[in-house]
């Protein structure tokens, strides 16, 4: 499957009294993870999540996350994303995080995005940007770090 690589610093605000990534956070990082890949595909993600020129959105409809190991304030995690699904109005997003060097899993999650219109009724996905999802189900992005 194609997937994007993304470097993540936790920060001090990322985190909850006992200095652990707050779940919160993750849903943050996640977002990012799909900005980043939008990006690597030359699709800006302030024209993609609202588009007022053509007319449509691309809100986030569900998410979800399983924690395995905790994440700490100062740790530099690696966020996978990848493009787990695309459907005629929607498309789902699949996450992974690690911390360099360790090659251990400590979360994964989705994200369904639906394409609306502007009256708020599910539309199918702009075409082109279908078509590039549709393309990285199957190759590799470049890594981006952003901290």
């Amino acid at each position: 499957m194609g997937s994007h690589r993304t470097q993540v610093r936790v920060r001090f605000g990322d985190t909850d009294p006992y200095g652990v990534v707050y779940f919160v956070s993750y849903f943050r990082y996640c977002h990012q993870g799909i900005e980043e890949f939008l990006r690597h595909l030359g699709h800006p993600p302030e024209t993609v999540f609202r588009n007022p020129q053509e007319k449509y959105g691309l809100p986030i409809v569900a998410a979800d996350c399983r924690f395995l190991a905790p994440a700490r304030y100062g740790d530099l995690l690696e966020l996978e994303t990848r493009v787990q699904e695309v459907k005629e109005k929607a498309v789902t997003f699949h996450f992974r995080f690690f911390r360099p060097p360790d090659s251990g899993l400590l979360a994964e999650g989705t994200a369904t995005c639906v394409a609306i219109d502007h009256t708020w009724k599910a539309r199918p996905l702009p075409g082109v940007l279908a078509e590039k999802l549709m393309s990285k189900l199957g190759s590799t992005l470049a890594s981006d770090e952003c901290m």
